[in-house]
This record gives structure tokens, C-alpha cells and sequence, in this order.
């Protein structure tokens, strides 16, 4: 879903696969070891047509969909 973290960077990396991020102005094609970096306050939207790891680098309690609530969002009261 198309999303902006207004307070935060929000740093994508991949490890195996490949991702799509989709940004208003382009889409970022990141495939395994490349790193891309939303900067904050822009609108993106993360998207794989296949099964993608990636590492994803936020502040704790960033909220997964940033500005907009979704049944995608995720319960931040939960830890990995």
C-alpha cells in the first residue's frame, strides 16, 4: 500500500530475491546485496511478485504502513 513514514528514513536491503519500490516519480529495482533508502516523508510502495528476505532498518515502533491503517499493518507489540 502506498505509504510515507514522516518522521524517519526507512533503509530496504535485500537478501535473497528481488524488490520493487515503487516511488510517484519511479519505480527502484533492488536486487540481492543492494540497498535503497526512502527518505522521510516520501510516498513509496513495497512490492514483490515473489517471495523476497530483505533487512529492513527503522527506529522501533515504526508502524509498517506508516500514515495510512490497513489490515496490512503490522502489531508493533510484536518482536522478532
Amino acid at each position: 500500500m502506498w505509504h510515507t513514514h514522516d518522521d524517519t528514513d526507512e533503509m530496504f536491503m535485500v537478501i535473497k530475491g528481488s524488490i520493487i519500490i515503487k516511488l510517484r516519480d519511479g519505480d527502484v529495482l533492488l536486487d540481492e546485496g543492494e540497498i535503497y533508502v526512502v527518505p522521510k516523508g516520501v510516498e513509496h510502495k513495497p512490492y514483490a511478485e515473489q517471495e523476497c528476505h530483505i533487512m529492513m532498518i527503522e527506529p522501533r515502533g515504526t508502524v509498517n504502513t506508516g500514515d495510512s491503517d490497513s489490515a496490512l499493518t503490522a502489531d508493533n507489540d510484536v518482536w522478532i
